[in-house]
């Protein structure tokens, strides 16, 4: 397919025609009515077939990606470079994503596959730069319409906004209370969103559809989406209201089995959750020192388990890259893949069907993640696409709000922007309340790094909306709640415990708090309780202390329980306008802002 060419115009009659309902699949002869129309071309047959059939193997090319969050544009700083390593064992980065690239290198990519399927690992939209969050994200849905994606599991942050919301992008119709931003509907999505284990608390049944098929003549595959069972923990209790999230491995062996007894027998599982690589570089060896050995977390688990039915995990939720071969529960050779996150990458995997059997010769199966590469020319229809956004967007977005001397990057343990927002949530609450002694602020509320080159027009240094919005998307308000010391302590003990002992989430603090962080110790033990000071006075157990964190933390998520446990609640405005506030309020052109010293977690290895 050349870079130029559109989305299929008939694109949502064929995919809406293919759908699988969630009351069951559609029966194998109303899936050979529902085929793909197609004739034989470069690419359809893995051999050369005897007589006037077609030959038993069929290559069918799966591209895939995750976690795209929105990123139309190119992503800046570190969240828009891949590291690679190279033949001698050193890396390089290169700068990668951007949906006009994302499109060209889909695009090459299925010229000579008549077989070729394009799926997603959820989070498409949710904490999104501003040409898509200002939206309710519906730029995206439309740039993922025009990039031929033929099915997406649901994600985390696809319940950022709530069940009805996620409804409407999958369904169309203008938003219920901004309503529509041009002079036509909003179509939706033509592609199916598969929640597989997300159940209505009421009907017990999946919200959306928990499959899907493919089928191109009488080769058939069939699509089962899940997200993480604990997306409860990290999304706004508003955003999962009413809802029920089941186990993965669970939800998937039970629809593999119903596939399998409508006749499909080539299963693919995309899942929205994922791992941590053992390097940093998506090239890696991940079978090195054997078999998914370079992999490690919960979809390390969750691969070991899903039955063996299934041929192929395509993960996310982790933004790492990995291609990894997991033994099944059979001990058979399984492909676990992920495409790091905002368009950066995708993978290419090629599935070999054999007609015989209707299922995948896993031994045949390769994979590789390929770079979005920024040397290929732009998609034409994709730039028309972000042009529009950003005619609508540019008013608001901007509009200059204050100066930095240099990048502050959100990277690292304790990070120099952490610093930067807790303090800005800080100075905020104490307009709304004097005796205000500190705020905490989550790191995966911190989307994007502040870069001082100018991402447009406004200048090297400058810090626009637009900026800023990408830095804080999530709408959180700043919440003050009054806690003890004995529940504050707590609460820097639950970054390293519980939920949070395997992955710690370490908050970020405003200036005054100060504590050692002991990697050398295991569980709650790492925060050292002794070393936890305010203002250089240890914490009294039995005193008050009034704390700012965002309406996310304030809810309990994250695995911070204790934060849901404040009293003398008072919710301020939006954190994003707390951001815009200080920066306007500490910053200047001819003095910007410097990037704070990261310095108030000492940390021991």
């Amino acid at each position: 397919m050349p870079a130029t060419s559109p989305a299929h115009p008939r694109r949502r009659r064929r995919t809406n025609r293919l759908l699988v309902t969630a009351a069951g699949v559609l029966t194998v002869g109303a899936l050979a009515a529902a085929a793909l129309p197609g004739s034989a071309s470069a690419g359809e047959q893995h051999g050369e077939g005897h007589g006037h059939g077609p030959s038993r193997y069929q290559d069918v090319q799966l591209l895939s990606f995750n976690d795209l969050h929105g990123n139309l544009e190119p992503p800046t700083g570190s969240s828009g470079r891949v590291t690679e390593l190279q033949p001698d064992g050193t890396t390089k980065t290169i700068d990668a994503g951007g949906a006009e690239y994302l499109a060209t290198h889909l695009r090459q990519a299925r010229k000579g596959n008549a077989y070729s399927i394009t799926a997603a690992g959820g989070d498409m939209v949710g904490a999104s730069p501003l040409i898509s969050g200002l939206f309710h994200d519906e730029p995206t849905i439309e740039a993922l319409n025009k990039l031929e994606l033929d099915v997406t599991s649901v994600g985390n942050h696809e319940f950022d906004e709530g069940a009805k919301e996620l409804s409407r992008l999958q369904n169309g119709g203008c938003h219920p209370t901004d309503g529509c931003y041009t002079d036509k509907t909003f179509q939706g999505a033509d592609f199916p969103y598969l929640a597989a284990n997300v159940l209505a608390e009421e009907t017990d049944k999946p919200l959306l559809k928990p499959y899907w098929v493919w089928q191109k003549k009488d080769v058939k595959v069939g699509f089962i989406g899940v997200t993480l069972e604990g997306t409860p923990n990290i999304v706004s209790a508003e955003g999962v209201k009413g809802l029920v999230f089941k186990d993965e491995v669970e939800t998937i062996n039970k629809y593999a089995k119903e596939l399998r007894r409508k006749g499909v027998k080539s299963i693919v599982a995309l899942i929205h959750e994922g791992g941590f690589p053992a390097s940093q570089s998506y090239n890696y060896d991940c079978d090195a020192p054997g078999a998914g050995d370079g992999i490690s977390g919960p979809i390390a688990d969750i691969a070991k388990n899903v039955s063996p039915e299934v041929d192929a995990l395509v993960t996310g939720h982790t933004h790492n890259a990995y291609v990894c071969t997991v033994p099944d529960p059979a001990g058979n050779p399984r492909m676990v893949t992920s495409a790091a996150s905002f368009g950066r990458l995708y993978t290419d995997t090629t599935l070999t069907y054999d007609r015989r059997t209707g299922d995948i010769a896993r031994t045949a199966v390769k994979s590789a993640n390929h770079v979005v590469s920024r040397d290929v020319p732009k998609a034409p229809d994709m730039t028309r696409l972000i042009d529009k956004w950003n005619t609508l967007a540019a008013p608001i977005g901007n509009r200059p709000i204050g100066h930095i001397s240099g990048d502050i990057v959100k990277d690292g343990t304790e990070s120099p922007l952490g610093d930067l927002i807790a303090d800005a949530q800080l100075e905020y609450a104490r307009t709304l309340d004097p005796e205000t002694d500190l705020a905490l602020m989550n790191p995966g509320g911190i989307r994007a790094s502040l870069t001082y080159a100018a991402s447009g027009a406004e200048g090297d240094g400058v810090v626009t909306f637009a900026e800023a919005f990408t830095v804080q998307p999530f709408a959180n308000t700043v919440n003050l709640q009054t806690f003890t010391g004995e529940q504050l302590i707590k609460a820097l003990k639950e970054q390293v415990s519980g939920s949070n002992e395997a992955a710690p989430k370490i908050l970020q603090v405003s200036e005054g708090l100060t504590y050692t962080l002991d990697l050398t110790k295991s569980g709650a033990d790492r925060v050292v309780t002794d070393s936890i000071r305010l203002n250089g006075e240890a914490i009294d157990p039995s005193a008050s202390y009034r704390v700012a964190t965002n309406s996310f933390l304030a809810g309990g998520g994250d695995g911070f329980t204790t934060l849901g446990q404040g009293a003398d609640d008072m919710v301020g405005d939006d954190d994003l306008k707390a951001l815009e506030q200080y920066l306007t309020a500490n910053s200047s052109a001819g003095s910007p802002l410097a990037p704070p010293a990261a310095d108030r977690i000492t940390i021991v290895k």
